[in-house]
């Protein structure tokens, strides 16, 4: 490496230390969009990182998820701070999507020992990240599903765009060029969980790329079973459920059916909103009356109110 790239890289470590440790956010955000999230994600680093509620990950900084994990210590902040508030020892908490394990691991240590937390993770490379993770954190109560959801047994394909976002596996059809692509066999959810499991649950998360109209189907027979203050947490991507045929419209309707609002929860993916997110106030999920148009993260309860405290 010349001078030039060492001396980036000194600069690097230098600016990753302030934007993750210095108080306050004066700088951060130019730092971390305009020079760190490039540059570490195309000089990747691979390292084993803590997280701002001290779990430890080993991360490669050409992901995206691992990357500002290994920039912020936190990924999704306004998710991630809306669980620290809503999962209390004993829950149970099921991650559908749960890619490398963050959350799952926030929410084994939020449930404890007397909880569970149960990561469904199709990705057969993720799922292998999830139980290193576990490990390194000595999470007992996580277990660790390496398998699709959707509405019926089936196999499914899933195709992965591009190594910088490994966190996009998904069945949505895709016609460019392909970094990836493995076959898993997907089940509805209820198959795939234990009866207390899905009778104990305070909070189910969805994040599967454009899946979830099957998710939410699949789940649909046994919503009127679920623990009356249950919650689930979706990202919903109207233009890739079009794509599978699927719609937004529909998902809102089936779940409003069997009683649940939708609100609308804050998340921005620019790194430059992290700095401030990170230290802001606690997120507060508004009521959502419209359709949907653009991706947006709800979360579906049976509290009727303009705001879900």
């Amino acid at each position: 490496m010349g001078g030039t790239g060492a001396a980036a890289e000194v600069l690097a470590t230098l600016a990753r230390r302030y934007v993750r440790h210095a108080p306050g956010t004066f700088g951060k955000a130019a730092l971390a969009s305009r020079f760190l999230n490039p540059w570490l994600r195309d000089h990747p680093r691979q390292r084993v990182v803590d997280s701002v509620f001290g779990a430890r990950f080993a991360v490669d900084t050409r992901d995206l998820i691992q990357r500002y994990l290994y920039v912020f210590g936190v990924w999704e902040p306004h998710l991630s701070r809306w669980l620290r508030g809503r999962l209390l020892p004993g829950d149970v908490f099921v991650d559908v999507g749960a890619n490398i394990g963050y959350l799952s691991v926030l929410a084994s240590r939020l449930v404890g020992p007397s909880g569970r937390v149960v990561a469904v993770e199709a990705s057969p490379a993720f799922h292998r990240h999830v139980l290193r993770h576990r490990e390194l954190n000595g999470c007992a109560n996580l277990r660790a599903v390496n398998a699709a959801v959707s509405d019926r047994r089936r196999t499914l394909t899933f195709v992965l765009a591009s190594t910088h976002n490994m966190g996009a596996n998904s069945v949505v059809p895709w016609d460019g060029p392909v970094a990836s692509r493995f076959e898993t066999e997907a089940l509805p959810l209820p198959d795939l969980l234990e009866p207390d499991e899905l009778t104990r649950a305070r909070v189910i998360k969805v994040d599967v790329e454009g899946a979830e109209g099957g998710v939410i189907r699949g789940l649909a027979p046994v919503l009127d079973q679920l623990r009356p203050d249950v919650e689930i947490a979706i990202e919903v991507t109207p233009d890739r459920m079009a794509r599978l045929g699927d719609s937004a419209t529909e998902l809102l309707a089936t779940l409003r059916s069997h009683g649940f609002h939708p609100y609308r929860l804050r998340n921005d993916y620019d790194p430059a909103t992290y700095p401030a997110a990170t230290r802001g106030p606690l997120p507060t999920p508004t009521r959502w009356p419209h359709p949907i148009t653009e991706e947006m993260d709800l979360v579906f309860s049976r509290v009727d109110a303009e705001t879900l405290a």
